[in-house]
């Protein structure tokens, strides 16, 4: 049986640096892109009215999910998140199903923020390449978060505030044009098909909020730190992703926004005229929120890359950390490939898919471990016990299950592109990989 220290010899370890402020910088940097692009592509499927609905259930969900997420990561503060509580539960093969989906989660999100990043700016100046701007972002802040997590924090926290202040700013700005006739106008049916199939894109207001699992290693005092940043970043998420929805849809004409990747500069063009100082501005400080979850994202798939290998699931060599900086250094390079890939082959549509996809297996596998620690280590610490337990996460689960049904059944190639993976995966790990698993002291085994 392989040494279960990790590959350094327990010689270095992740700094213990982010406080609860950070930590909301973190999280709400993760996400706040999804409020910049993505979701209104849920306008184009269902209609404002339908996806309306659509973005009500995967609220519901993401607030029964994180209240009930937190448990777990308060009380198992590890790098691995929903692998290690998985692992944990259920032994090693559902801790490499609920990895895998984590990877893809984390891994697909960053190649679809650089699309939109190469998009504000071709915006800003047609004469600048979409592409070489999506590229120039990978090679930026992989070299950013190289230098070490206190610094990367620091800067994550800053252009969040940043991205929060300027969203403030821009539902201000178009309030007062506001009118619920252009909400409801071009009406397309409510019906259940159109909400289905529009859910990728609700989630996409939210989806990645759950990476603060990824630096657990990372935050000062876990057990308090982690419960008030989920909680603070939750709840700034839904004002933000809501009155955003309102408030553009009911600015003019919803169908000019839906099918762009820059629908909040087109919005205060409609309202203010494409020559306004304001959408001007916005236009350029919108690059804001999307370098906040490319470089969020970019520390959450480098710390999970690294908490599995660590664990012996992926290559040795991925849990290395750099002298110096102590940052996953081969993780950030490795993850940072497949997402350049992922960048040259697909569409932001089809990224999309894939990494919500990735995150219902890991909301489902998340659930059912919460609900099997419940019954298998009833004496096990947790500083925080998810609210109205067992409806909470109950609710997250059945609703994580609709969710991913939905997926599948309105995007069939990409479903068996997505399970077709994880199979091969899981067929090569039981086969091989198993026996290199290397189990932490604290880690159950099954």
């Amino acid at each position: 049986m392989p040494n279960a220290e990790p590959p350094d010899g327990g010689r270095q370890s992740l700094q213990k640096v982010i406080t609860t402020f950070q930590l909301w910088g973190i999280a709400v940097g993760m996400v706040i892109s999804g409020v910049y692009f993505g979701w209104n592509y849920g306008w184009a499927v269902a209609g404002t009215l339908g996806f309306l609905v659509a973005v009500l259930i995967v609220t519901v969900l993401y607030i029964t999910f994180i209240f009930s997420y937190t448990e777990l990561t308060a009380a198992i503060p590890d790098a691995g998140g929903p692998f290690s509580y998985a692992y944990r539960a259920f032994g090693p093969t559902m801790g490499f199903v609920a990895g895998f989906g984590t990877l893809i989660d984390f891994v697909m999100a960053p190649p679809a923020i650089a699309f939109a990043l190469g998009s504000y700016a071709h915006f800003l100046n047609p004469a600048i390449p979409t592409m070489t701007v999506a590229v120039g972002a990978y090679l930026v802040f992989i070299g950013i978060n190289l230098l070490g997590i206190k610094e990367s924090a620091k800067f994550s926290l800053v252009v969040t505030l940043l991205s929060v202040l300027e969203l403030l700013l821009f539902m201000g700005l178009i309030f007062p044009y506001y009118k619920t006739e252009n909400f409801v106008a071009h009406a397309v049916p409510v019906t259940a098909s159109g909400v289905f199939e529009a859910l990728p894109f609700a989630i996409w207001f939210y989806i990645a909020i759950e990476g603060v699992a990824m630096v657990a290693e990372e935050v000062r005092e876990p057990r308090k730190t982690i419960p008030r940043g989920y909680i603070l970043s939750i709840a700034t998420l839904v004002f933000l992703a809501i009155g955003i929805m309102l408030l553009s849809g009911g600015a003019g004409d919803w169908r000019v926004l839906s099918s762009i990747d820059y629908p909040l500069p087109e919005t205060l063009s409609m309202v203010l005229g494409r020559d306004s100082i304001w959408s001007k501005l916005f236009a350029s400080l919108g690059l804001f929120g999307l370098i906040a979850s490319f470089h969020c994202n970019t520390i959450g798939y480098s710390r999970q890359i690294y908490a599995l290998a660590r664990e012996g699931y992926l290559p040795e060599f991925l849990a290395s950390l750099s002298a110096k900086h102590h940052t996953p250094h081969w993780a950030l390079l490795a993850g940072g490939g497949l997402g350049l890939i992922a960048l040259f082959t697909g569409h932001t549509q089809e990224i999309i898919i894939l990494s919500v996809l990735g995150a219902m297996v890991m909301y489902i596998t998340s659930m059912m471990s919460l609900l099997a620690l419940r019954r298998k280590e009833p004496k096990l610490e947790r500083p925080f016990k998810a609210p109205f337990y067992p409806w909470f996460p109950l609710i997250a689960l059945v609703l994580s299950v609709v969710c991913m049904v939905a997926i599948i059944y309105y995007n069939h190639a990409l479903s068996w592109l997505f399970f077709g993976l994880l199979a091969v995966s899981l067929l090569i790990f039981r086969s091989v990989g198993v026996r290199y698993i290397r189990v932490s002291s604290d880690k159950v085994r099954y």
